[in-house]
């Protein structure tokens, strides 16, 4: 090349990258919303968490009650945490698998320096623990909860709400999603998702009146495409939007993908009040559509978290592949139906210090809890939990670790405060 065209091609490729630049900038304006981009009466901004803090408070509640050995069957230990409060204040508190019965003081039989518990402690599958207005755990509910469906099955409770028994109506009852699941073997250890059903609980005493069927998917042949919903729920004016999602198999897939439908508000459990978004529109007969996820980098958990803010909806799961051990991802979305945008790391779930190897422990399934958000509810602070729990492939020597050091199988708790991404 002469001097001449080397000259000549410096404001060529000057004027290439900058017409890339463009480029690129024009597809950032397309993928972030203008201020005219609102969802309802208030703006939808990029959202981003600016801080997050450890919540000792109610991490250290729930190791108090746990850790009170004069108790002989009441809560020790439980994942799936998920909250909500109740008209006169109190707060009812659901759990997934629990331990029940005592624990003993260190050292542990391995002569460790942690609370334990005996190795044929009772676990049940599903729990419920009130706490006081004032934010002190009480008792636990008669154990488990809810019932299973039928041998070989269970029910996992999920997101809750207190809602008019009937639509418009006065009289306030609970409605809790659970999640059906059946025994089996190989990637399945944790269960075949069954169906997606609401529970119905009478105010103020808590009484189990009914549980309705509102999703069968046992006509879907892959168990990897079967959509459990109710990991979480948000509210507009109308409607309760229910979340949910498939199970990733860590073989083929790192990240599950996440689904939406929709309740008119007081109608949880009316199946036939329920609509599902296919990707174009909602219907009661239609096939629903994935609203996050690839596979790969972009997905959920089995179990993430929905909250409001600004307008905005902000979603919390773990990351997908190992990242996900401790880090929580964030998404943001002007709808329920997306697009989301994302993820961004949210921030690092600290485990139980000194508790066990950091290579044999993870968190998982963070989840919002506004009753705990008090006073600051509104100003950008979530305050989310997140369960611990031993990494094993084969359950029962998962339980057996989580026995002889009570503190890994309890939630722990994080204050966030969410503002505008710069």
């Amino acid at each position: 090349m002469s001097a001449r065209e080397r000259a000549a091609s410096g404001p060529r490729r000057i004027w290439l990258i900058l017409l890339l630049a463009l480029a690129c900038a024009a597809v950032l304006l397309v993928a972030l919303p203008d201020e005219h981009d609102r969802e309802g009466d208030a703006a939808c901004l990029p959202r981003t968490v600016a801080s997050s803090a450890a919540a000792d408070g109610p991490t250290g509640e729930f190791a108090r009650y746990g850790d009170d050995m004069t108790r002989t069957d009441d809560w020790t230990g439980g994942d799936g945490t998920h909250s909500v409060r109740l008209p006169d204040g109190r707060v009812l508190w659901l759990f997934s698998d629990t331990f029940l019965g005592q624990v003993h003081a260190p050292p542990n039989p391995a002569g460790q320096p942690h609370t334990w518990r005996d190795a044929n402690t009772p676990m049940v599958r599903n729990s419920a623990v009130v706490m006081s207005r004032s934010g002190t755990l009480q008792r636990t509910l008669a154990a488990p909860l809810f019932p299973d469906p039928a041998p070989q099955q269970w029910r996992w409770p999920v997101a809750a709400r207190v809602e008019p028994r009937t639509p418009g109506g006065d009289e306030r009852v609970v409605r809790v999603l659970l999640w059906n699941r059946m025994a089996s073997q190989g990637p399945w250890i944790y269960g075949v998702p069954v169906a997606t059903e609401v529970a119905t609980l009478s105010l103020p005493d808590l009484r189990v009146e009914g549980i309705t069927k509102v999703s069968d998917q046992q006509s879907v042949g892959d168990p990897g495409e079967r959509v459990l919903y109710g990991t979480t729920t948000a509210d507009d004016e109308d409607w309760t939007y229910v979340f949910g999602g498939t199970d990733a198999q860590a073989t083929s897939r790192p990240s599950s993908h996440a689904y939406v439908a929709r309740v008119p508000h007081g109608s949880l459990g009316d199946g036939s009040a329920w609509e599902f978004w296919d990707g174009e529109e909602w219907g009661h007969d239609v096939t629903p559509r994935a609203v996050l996820g690839d596979g790969r980098r972009k997905g959920v958990g089995s179990a993430f978290t929905v909250v409001r803010d600004d307008g905005t909806y902000v979603l919390f799961t773990m990351a997908a592949g190992t990242e996900g051990l401790t880090t929580v991802a964030s998404y943001w979305s002007c709808s329920p139906t997306g697009p989301w945008h994302g993820p961004a790391k949210a921030f690092e779930a600290a485990l139980p210090e000194d508790s066990a190897p950091r290579q044999d422990t993870a968190a998982y399934n963070p989840q919002a809890h506004p009753a705990l958000a008090g006073d600051r509810a509104g100003d950008g602070r979530v305050v989310l939990s997140y369960d611990v729990n031993w990494l094993d492939a084969t359950p029962a020597t998962a339980q057996a670790n989580v026995t002889r050091n009570v503190s890994l199988y309890r939630p722990r708790f994080v204050s966030l405060r969410l503002a505008a991404a710069r």
